[in-house]
């Protein structure tokens, strides 16, 4: 039980530091593009002021969800030892934190990017565990 909580933690760890992170080389390597983008919509967000999203942004987002999601659900289970429990609660963990975040940021996103961002999820994770063969 300890070492799916462990895959559990390492998994979301690792999440939020591939997320963020990938979000700054992105704002690095693309700042008029990706960068004006994501500090257009902090500012609206802080500000609670209208933004208008940019779809190809939205869309980079979901696979950059997808494929983190994926390898910190294979994260999880390399340190769980098994392939299924951990990615599953990681998942889990993963969507719960996904909808406080994105109803806050609801307004300001469209419906498609929330729902398709929220179902990624668990799926994701699971594929990830998946990857990791069971002994």
């Amino acid at each position: 039980m300890l070492k799916i909580i462990l895959g559990i933690i390492a998994g979301f760890v690792a999440w939020s530091i591939l997320w963020v992170g990938s979000d700054q080389v992105l704002m690095l390597l693309s700042p008029r593009w990706y960068g004006a983008h994501q500090l257009e919509f902090a500012r609206a967000f802080r500000n609670q002021e209208p933004f208008t999203a940019d779809a190809l942004v939205l869309g980079l987002n979901l696979m950059r969800a997808f494929v983190i999601s994926v390898l910190s659900g294979l994260l999880s289970a390399f340190v769980a030892g098994e392939n299924r429990k951990a990615p599953l609660f990681l998942g889990i963990l993963l969507f719960v934190i996904g909808l406080i975040v994105e109803i806050l940021i609801w307004q300001y996103l469209p419906v498609w990017y929330h729902v398709a961002f929220l179902l990624l999820i668990i799926p994701s994770t699971l594929l990830g565990g998946r990857l990791k063969s069971v002994e």
